[in-house]
């Protein structure tokens, strides 16, 4: 696999959305830089993430994460967490999650056994 020349970062790629400010776009950034690692093989160009907050600091806030990747369809990952840094921990954590199963579905299965002879 080759390396991608312009490598997408959080820092790079993250608008902030509803509920937040340009104010807590490091903040959050630096919350979730460590999804660096699994958006490195993606060109920044081609990937954009979103974060927003709906009732914000409020009963019931719902904090959305969602990631657009040229040619994969879009992931929103969502959390109800009452905290706001541990509702940024979970939407982080499962695009994680989420981008890692895109990537193992994509790619081949070289260890795949043969199927064994049919016996009659």
């Amino acid at each position: 696999m080759t390396a991608v020349s312009n490598p997408a970062t959080v820092a790079e790629c993250l608008r902030v959305g509803a509920g937040f400010s340009q104010g807590d776009r490091n903040w959050i950034a630096e919350q979730c830089a460590t999804l660096d690692a699994r958006l490195a093989s993606f060109h920044a160009d081609a990937t954009e993430l979103e974060i927003s907050v709906k009732d914000r600091e409020a009963r019931g806030q719902k904090v959305t994460l969602e990631c657009w990747i040229r040619g994969r369809d879009k992931i929103v990952t969502t959390s109800g967490e009452e905290d706001l840094h541990a509702a940024i921990m979970d939407v982080r954590d499962d695009l994680r999650r989420r981008l890692n199963d895109a990537k193992t579905r994509q790619e081949p299965r070289h260890d795949k056994h043969p199927p064994l002879p049919k016996t009659q």
